[in-house]
Formats: C-alpha cells, structure tokens, sequence
C-alpha cells in the first residue's frame, strides 16, 4: 500500500494474528481489538483515516457470536476511532475510518482448527451484509475485500498470494 501511495503517505500496519473485534480471548487475553485500539490510536495520532479488518476471529465456535454480534464489536471499535481526539497532551481531530470486512472463511483442513471455526463460514459470509449496514448507519466508509482476495492457508483465514502484493504469504 505504502509503494503505491508513495512517499507523501505513512502506512502504520498495527495487525495481530487472532485479534478479535471487542471480546476477550479464553487463551490469550492480548486479543481483544477494543482493548488495544484506543492505546494504539493516541501513540500514532494526529491520524487521518483508519483502516479496520477485524471479526474472523469472533467467528470461532466458543465465542458463540451471531454475526450481527460481531458486526456490534466492530461498531465499538469504529466508535473508538470516531472519538479518539486526543493524544496525550494534544487534541487533534478524530480520523476517518473505514471499515473492512475480511472475506468469508474457506474451508478448514485441519481437525482442531475445524472445531474452532466450526459455523465460522456461514457467519463470515453474513458480515458483509452486517458490515455494509454498520458503515452507513456510522456514515463511514466501507470496503468488501472478499471481491478482491481470497481465503485459504491452514485455518482458512485471508492471506495474500506473494504474486499479487509482492511480499511473503502472511496468514490473516
């Protein structure tokens, strides 16, 4: 992304394997995006658009989310971002966002990862209805990046192929 803008543009990448929108993780309690994102956004602010992708991970079976669950902890995080004016000592304005939904999950080959994403493939292909209603009712933009990249890999989260973004395949 950062090549193609070029140099008036800074990217900060700020991504977490296994990050959830807003609930905690029963292993790892690192992982709840609405804990981290107001610290992340007062260290880089003044910020003018923030991108999130995040609610693969709240698909997983032990969460028992619906996605119109994870699609109301996306709407908390955007929240955050909406009203993050200050960082510590300095006010500066709140930065767009844009909401991301991740694309639906592929199949799972692994038997212990296909216990923890098991119904995740039905909630994930619902958040983009769920996300796209989320981003006009916030009035922010919205972005659908399963017409764009696929899904695959060990546990069927988003990768990109080395091909098309010429870098290392990374697991989403």
């Amino acid at each position: 992304m950062a090549s193609r803008l070029g140099s008036d543009y800074e990217i900060v990448e700020e991504g977490l394997s296994a990050r959830t929108t807003a609930i905690d993780d029963p292993v790892d309690p690192r992982l709840n995006g609405s804990v981290y994102l107001p610290s992340a956004l007062a260290s880089h602010l003044p910020l003018d658009l923030v991108i999130i992708m995040l609610g693969t991970n709240d698909a997983k079976s032990y969460y028992h989310r619906t996605s119109y669950e994870i699609a109301v902890g996306m709407s908390k995080l955007v929240g955050q971002v909406l009203t993050s004016t200050g960082g510590v000592g300095t006010v500066y304005g709140a930065p767009q966002v844009r909401v991301v939904v991740p694309p639906p999950l592929a199949p799972v080959a692994d038997p212990w990862l296909q216990g923890m994403f098991e119904g995740g493939r039905e909630k994930t292909v619902e958040l983009a209805t769920q996300y796209r209603s989320l981003a006009n009712f916030m009035k922010v933009d919205f972005f659908d990046a399963g017409r764009v990249i696929p899904t695959g890999g060990l546990d069927g989260n988003p990768f990109l192929r080395a091909k098309q973004c010429g870098s290392r395949q990374r697991p989403g």
